[in-house]
């Protein structure tokens, strides 16, 4: 699946190639983060000291609200953040493994590659190396470095953009979430939504999978390393 808006931005011009994470730089069907979405869930029943249903009802509805439970539990509880952090990354990387078909077409890219993630820097560090594709990215912007301010929230962005010296109409956007796709469209930037394989069976709220026909998203794939091969071509 490969599809573009009759309007769609181009590539022609991008100089900076901006990935997020999880569900993007790895296939959906690993479903890796739903052992950060279970430990999250655990960590919110000991925090509020809830039962398990009502940790989930928290964890969905300030995930919804606040672009992340972390926010939202700091914003209505107070929480500090290092130890839910620290906590909630401490999973299982081995379903990941090397991808050299990726790393090519990462490599086969002009310019810059950077990744802007939610998560922290030591999350981002891990699955890189587990896909053997740390060596092309120049840095990763992480939740830390947002002031724990998460996509969707447009000052995220304009923070990223400062941080790196990113012109924003010469970049592109990579994202597995639609909503995390508006601000960064609306700055000028190639939007492409990366949504999972096929039929594979993948664990996400339907909300999740919503947004394929929004007009801030300029492309659409599910098939990542057969995009960006196809994009190097065309330039």
């Amino acid at each position: 699946m490969n599809t573009s808006h009759s309007s769609s931005r181009g590539f022609a011009h991008v100089e900076t190639w901006v990935f997020d994470l999880d569900n993007t730089l790895y296939p959906h069907h690993l479903n890796l983060w739903q052992q950060v979405d279970e430990r999250i869930r655990a960590f919110i029943v000991e925090f509020l000291k809830v039962t398990h249903d009502e940790a989930f009802r928290v964890q969905k509805d300030y995930y919804k609200r606040y672009g992340t439970t972390m926010r939202g539990l700091m914003t209505e509880h107070g929480m500090q953040p290092d130890d839910y952090l620290e906590f909630v990354h401490q999973i299982d990387h081995s379903p990941l493994e090397a991808n050299p078909a990726l790393g090519a077409a990462l490599s086969s890219l002009p310019g810059r590659k950077l990744i802007l993630t939610n998560g922290t820097r030591k999350h981002a560090d891990a699955v890189m190396k587990k896909l053997a594709i740390h060596q092309h990215f120049e840095d990763v912007f992480d939740i830390v470095a947002a002031k724990l301010e998460p996509k969707p929230l447009a000052k995220t962005y304009d923070r990223f953009l400062a941080r790196h010296d990113v012109d924003a109409r010469k970049a592109a956007m990579f994202e597995d979430l639609s909503r995390n796709l508006e601000a960064p469209h609306a700055l000028g930037m190639t939007t492409v939504l990366v949504v999972p394989e096929g039929t594979r069976e993948v664990f996400r709220e339907d909300w999740e999978l919503e947004g394929r026909d929004a007009p801030h998203v300029n492309h659409l794939t599910d098939d990542l390393v057969g995009f960006l091969e196809r994009i190097a071509r065309g330039r």
